[in-house]
């Protein structure tokens, strides 16, 4: 049975439910001046959410959200909250469209502008989302674009690109899995088509997780990773090395995020990858 959505949407906030209940699925945030983010994002089974906002350890991280470390060497990551604030750059986020939804699927659409401390303009960041449940998940499909303003080098850097931030704590401890079989800390810089994260989650009899998958078409795939002592995951091509855009014209990554209640389930998220390589 397809999925029925409901949502409540305003120019900088959107939040999506199931049409038969009144716990969000998930809460996309558009910042007038600041990076767009999902968070909250909940678990399929039962009240757990599965993302985290702006921890003490890293507070420029929000849920689901995209940065870079090195635009033509200014930073879009810590959001003037790390070490080198003044090379930090500025996000501002257009307006929210209103989503559309057919077949069980939901879509929408966020657009940032990135600039450097001074104003001018180097990126324009698309992100465009779509959700459907299938099969007891979550499945997130992102299609992430950027376009040059200017001619554009990307330094290569140990992290960067899309970055999933989960509630981990030291007490409670937690798994990663790759496709290539490998866990923490053994998967850090080490190439996957997928990456998944799970650990105790408050509201979930079994814990959650959610898995990353990265598409056979983007650049560097299987693209290496980022996994860090608090498990959040990336796939980083700027771990390989530096690449560049010129100006008009664009660079798309293509992911699936899965989020899912109970163990990582190995098998399963193989045959969803296998799925997703097959999507347009």
């Amino acid at each position: 049975m397809k999925t029925t959505w409901s949502y409540d949407w305003s120019s900088r906030r959107g939040v999506v439910n199931e049409a038969d209940s009144n716990i969000p699925v998930l809460v996309q945030e558009a910042p007038e001046l600041g990076r767009p983010y999902i968070h909250p994002l909940h678990a399929p089974k039962g009240s757990g959410i599965l993302t985290e906002n702006a921890p003490g350890h890293h507070p420029w991280q929000h849920g689901l959200y995209v940065g870079l470390n090195d635009v033509n060497g200014i930073g879009f990551w810590t959001e003037g909250l790390g070490g080198d604030r003044e090379k930090d750059g500025l996000f501002a986020c257009s307006e929210l469209s209103d989503p559309a939804q057919s077949g069980g699927r939901i879509q929408w659409e966020v657009q940032c502008q990135w600039s450097a401390p001074d104003g001018v303009p180097l990126l324009l960041e698309q992100q465009k989302w779509s959700m459907v449940r299938r099969e007891g998940a979550y499945e997130l499909d992102l299609c992430w674009t950027l376009t040059a303003d200017m001619d554009i080098r990307f330094g290569k850097y140990d992290y960067g690109g899309l970055f999933l931030r989960m509630p981990y704590r030291n007490e409670r401890g937690g798994e990663v899995s790759t496709s290539e079989g490998l866990a923490f800390p053994e998967a850090e810089g080490e190439r996957a088509r997928w990456v998944a994260v799970w650990m105790p989650i408050e509201g979930e009899e079994n814990g959650g997780g959610i898995a990353i998958l990265d598409h056979d078409q983007n650049p560097e795939h299987p693209v290496p990773w980022r996994v860090d002592g608090q498990l959040g995951i990336s796939p980083s091509r700027c771990i390989v090395g530096a690449w560049n855009l010129t100006e008009g014209t664009s660079s798309t990554n293509k992911y699936r995020i899965v989020a899912f209640s109970d163990k990582i389930n190995t098998a399963d998220l193989s045959r969803r990858w296998e799925h997703f390589r097959g999507c347009d």
